[in-house]
């Protein structure tokens, strides 16, 4: 969401490799992968943590091309899925953190802009998860819960 919300062009990265073929020097089939993965979920890592320790501890470069299925469709199968989607989680947080800024320094204008940016950007979200049926059609964003994300 970098050009929406700035005049920024969004941060480059690392490119996964075009070719979609399994590396001949990994050690691990796809389905140690699998319950690699939900060892990981049941120890309390979000499916991004997950990914990056299975990169960079186990040496596996792609979920996706070693079992033909993403760390999500993984933990689906498994029923392991949280409730709340990670990257809406993380917007939570977020808000609640700013909003306890906010309270402390009320004059901070920027802050402000700040926290109605996270608002739209949670709302932009649950939208789409409601389309995609992973939040409750009647679930709404109320900003005064958001209290308990700050810790």
């Amino acid at each position: 969401m970098a050009r929406m919300y700035s005049r920024k062009h969004g941060t480059s990265g690392s490119k996964k490799p075009a070719k979609k073929v399994n590396p001949s020097w990994t050690k691990y089939k796809g389905k140690e992968v699998e319950l690699l993965v939900g060892k990981l979920y049941k120890e309390g890592k979000p499916g991004s943590q997950i990914g990056l320790l299975l990169r960079d501890t186990y040496g596996i470069p792609s979920v996706k091309t070693l079992c033909g299925k993403s760390i999500n469709e993984i933990l689906e199968e498994k029923k392991l899925v949280p409730e709340m989607p990670e990257d809406v989680q993380a917007l939570f947080k977020k808000y609640a953190l700013v909003k306890k800024h906010i309270d402390t320094n009320k004059k901070d204008q920027t802050a402000a802009r700040g926290l109605n940016i996270t608002a739209s950007k949670i709302n932009k979200l649950v939208k789409y998860y409601k389309r995609k049926g992973r939040i409750a059609e009647t679930w709404k964003f109320d900003a005064d819960r958001m209290g308990f994300f700050a810790e």
